[in-house]
């Protein structure tokens, strides 16, 4: 059994009261008026402070759910590529530093160090790149070989060969 003070935790004050509530009697609740239509605001009446009506009584909105989800299995190989491609940008990052030049004028140094940017920003400018130009592909499939060519395109050849 239950003591009062358990009950209390259930109810909320003014719940006697409340004609709302489930198992209260029906025939001693308000009776409501149904709402008419000229009772609506029209579109760029007043209404209060901070508020903006939007559309009539019986304006439809459409949604666009943007198109299938993706599955499980290409939602898994989208995480595996994504962690290729950290992956590649960390071999870079290790592999510029043992690449060593010395160069004769400052162009050339400057565009060495240029490179050396590009070279650990490539895989994410790919995978960035990839995601935003298929995101309005019919068929996923181009965004994966895409995602594969730069895999294959972008590794770190230095790192990986051991170049010192």
């Amino acid at each position: 059994m239950s003591t009062p003070s358990d009950d209390d935790a259930l109810s909320w004050a003014g719940d006697a009261t409340d004609a709302t509530l489930v198992g209260q009697n029906p025939a001693v609740a308000p009776k409501k008026k149904p709402l008419k239509e000229s009772t609506v605001p029209a579109a760029g009446t007043e209404v209060a402070p901070g508020w903006r009506v939007v559309g009539g009584p019986k304006a439809e909105v459409a949604v666009n759910t943007g198109g299938t989800q993706m599955s499980s299995v290409l939602l898994l190989v989208h995480g595996i590529l994504a962690g290729v491609y950290l992956l590649y940008m960390i071999g870079w990052l290790l592999s510029i530093g043992t690449i060593v030049f010395g160069g004769a004028d400052p162009l050339a140094t400057g565009m060495t160090s240029i490179g050396k940017i590009f070279a650990v920003l490539a895989p994410a400018l790919w995978f960035g790149a990839t995601l935003w130009n298929t995101r309005h592909a019919e068929s996923l499939r181009w965004r994966v070989v895409a995602l594969v060519v730069g895999a294959i395109v972008l590794a770190p050849i230095p790192f990986l060969l051991g170049v010192r």
